[in-house]
């Protein structure tokens, strides 16, 4: 897999974080496509049906499913325990949670374009 085509899966129940998101992946030349979720039932569901991500961005207070949930279905799905997951969130008590169910790594919101470049980087090998 290579840094500069992965394909992204971004999820969030703000269609503005969604979209800004986007950009700056766009903008940052690191994905080649960005799969949008609302929610992490919608994230899962995309996840069992393509097997072609190499990268989820997870809010983790959304509706549905939020996202130590997903992280939870994701990591029990033995086809996912290898696709990398960076949470995304504004409260930093989850952060502790995600990572002990399975997240990689974690940006607090709001999140910088830099920030967010370093990451997915550091979770890309």
């Amino acid at each position: 897999m290579s840094k500069n085509n992965l394909t992204i899966l971004a999820v969030d129940d703000d269609s503005i974080n969604l979209k800004l998101l986007k950009s700056m992946l766009n903008k940052s030349g690191l994905a080649q496509e960005v799969i949008l979720a609302m929610n992490g039932s919608d994230a899962v569901e995309i996840l069992k049906n393509r097997d072609d991500i190499d990268l989820v961005l997870l809010d983790i207070i959304m509706p549905i499913m939020n996202g130590i949930e997903a992280i939870k279905v994701i990591r029990a799905d033995e086809n996912l325990t290898q696709v990398p997951i960076i949470v995304l969130t504004t409260d930093e008590t989850k952060k502790t949670e995600a990572l002990e169910v399975g997240a990689n790594s974690f940006i607090t919101k709001p999140i910088r374009g830099n920030d967010l470049i370093t990451k997915i980087n550091d979770v890309i090998i």
